[in-house]
């Protein structure tokens, strides 16, 4: 059983030992009897705000958040990517490059879904448990003081569909332009036409932490690697100088955002 399997069990486990049937809860935290059964089968996806109301409803004194926060917010992630979680939450920049997908915490649901989804790798559960990782670490760019992020993304991530649904990715690239007006977050594009340049050869992310030293993160087929070794990081980082030369500017690049969410309309 997986951690997000054990989390819908106890939920209806709480909503049981509180006489409550499927109609009653979803009176007390306002949701019809068929999304209450969605919430219970893992159809409907798991939020932190949808745990703390059920947790209130079958009286839970924080059982559920507990279950949540110890066992799916972070555990739902795989194993080899929790470290680098953690480093994310505490550094001070992110350098981020992507060739074929938006950079996560820049993703919606439905495109983080229609993502992880792809290819049917992984099952529902699993794959929602790793939707609700990835929008949970995406707080760290609303919090008092956020990380600046500095994304590059190849022109194609605007152009190739995710899930064949235009309605997704026009919401998506609508999300992705207004990220980048935030003052802390920078958003570069590698326009179409390019030749072939040295960060096609993958996705990567460089944190930098509040004294200076930097971790890498790179992504393969299998999983990614964590890296932390100093030649290893002087190597990430001539990649990233080298794909930091193909970018267009900052306001040219949103204005490319911009011209792309046309095309999806």
């Amino acid at each position: 059983m997986s951690p997000y399997e054990f989390l819908l069990r106890e939920i209806r486990l709480a909503r049981t030992a509180a006489n409550l049937t499927q109609d009653g809860l979803g009176e007390r935290i306002h949701f019809s009897p068929q999304k209450v059964s969605a919430i219970e089968t893992g159809r409907a996806p798991l939020t932190a705000e949808l745990i703390n109301l059920i947790d209130d409803a079958t009286a839970g004194a924080g059982q559920l958040v507990r279950m949540w926060d110890d066992l799916v917010k972070d555990g739902s992630a795989p194993t080899w990517l929790r470290e680098w979680i953690e480093i994310e939450r505490e550094a001070v920049a992110l350098r981020w490059y992507e060739p074929a997908f938006v950079p996560g915490l820049l993703q919606t649901e439905a495109y983080a879904r229609a993502v992880l989804g792809a290819g049917g790798l992984l099952q529902v559960d699993e794959v929602e448990g790793r939707v609700q990782s990835r929008l949970e670490r995406q707080s760290i760019l609303t919090r008092e003081r956020p990380p600046s992020l500095y994304a590059v993304i190849d022109d194609a991530v605007l152009r190739r569909t995710v899930g064949g649904d235009r309605e997704l990715m026009r919401a998506q690239l609508e999300h992705l332009a207004a990220c980048a007006e935030r003052p802390h977050v920078h958003i570069h594009v590698v326009q179409a036409g390019n030749e072939l340049y040295l960060g096609l050869a993958g996705a990567f992310i460089i944190a930098e932490m509040a004294d200076a030293v930097r971790y890498a993160h790179l992504d393969h087929q299998v999983r990614a690697q964590f890296v932390d070794r100093p030649d290893d990081i002087a190597t990430v980082q001539a990649a990233w100088d080298a794909v930091r030369g193909e970018q267009l500017p900052r306001r040219h690049s949103l204005d490319v955002i911009k011209e792309a969410v046309k095309t999806w309309t």
